[in-house]
């Protein structure tokens, strides 16, 4: 199992590849995508600065788009403390989640569905937007800046299709610093409940398996955190997620 500060310099990497704004160093690490989603802009760590020279300065950096904290293991002790002295707000707290690929939990693909990697990024895209709340109007810029994606690993896009093409079932595996982490693993709201979100987790475990990962990881919203639990994955950390 690798440790908690590769799982979360894996995911640092990942979402620094959606950048284009200043490159921060390790101390104040901020991404900017542009994209109207606070999800996509945001401040990964805060080390060796007060909470106050931390938000002016990401301030600066990230001006005019919404944006959000992620305060982790690896940020310094109080940061989450000290930001919401200074006016944030915490709106959620996720665990950071790891499993064993080769033991994680086997289970059936649902009946009609496929699930294949895809370079279809305008379906890819609007389907796992329309899950995560991307605005429609942030479309566009999110295509974009996927086509235009620079990380340091690996993105591998998994599309779950029902047999009329339609996209139902969503999720990215990002291959970096050894090990595997999922992102965008969704299911379109008319289809919940019917294990497709497991499929995918599945399918992408499976396919960076053949890989060479032995690790993957992820950040799991409360209404997945179960279905995560079942399939082998246990909690190592937690993000305060906050914004101002």
């Amino acid at each position: 199992m690798e440790s908690l500060d590769t799982v979360l310099a894996a995911h640092r990497a990942y979402l620094l590849g959606w950048n284009i704004g200043p490159v921060g160093g390790p101390d104040l690490a901020t991404y900017r995508s542009d994209v109207p989603h606070p999800t996509l802009n945001g401040v990964l760590r805060v080390t060796g600065r007060t909470p106050q020279d931390a938000l002016l300065e990401a301030r600066r950096r990230l001006h005019g788009v919404p944006r959000v904290w992620w305060v982790g293991p690896d940020s310094d002790p109080g940061t989450a403390d000290g930001l919401v002295s200074l006016g944030a707000v915490e709106f959620a707290r996720l665990p950071i989640m790891t499993a064993v690929i080769d033991e994680a939990a086997e289970g059936p693909t649902p009946a009609g569905l496929h699930i294949a990697e895809t370079t279809d990024l305008t379906a890819f895209v609007r389907a796992y937007a329309r899950v995560s709340g991307i605005p429609a109007d942030g479309v566009a810029a999110t295509i974009e800046r996927e086509k235009a994606f620079s990380g340091d690993g690996t993105v591998i896009r998994l599309a779950g299709r029902l047999d009329d093409g339609r996209v139902v079932g969503t999720a990215v595996a990002w291959l970096s610093h050894g090990l595997v982490t999922l992102y965008f693993v969704g299911t379109q709201p008319e289809q919940r409940r019917s294990g497709i979100g497991a499929a995918m987790t599945r399918a992408a475990l499976r396919l960076a398996g053949e890989r060479g990962a032995r690790t993957a990881a992820l950040t799991s919203s409360p209404i997945g955190e179960s279905v995560y639990r079942r399939l082998g994955f246990r909690p190592v950390g937690e993000f305060r997620v906050l914004t101002f």
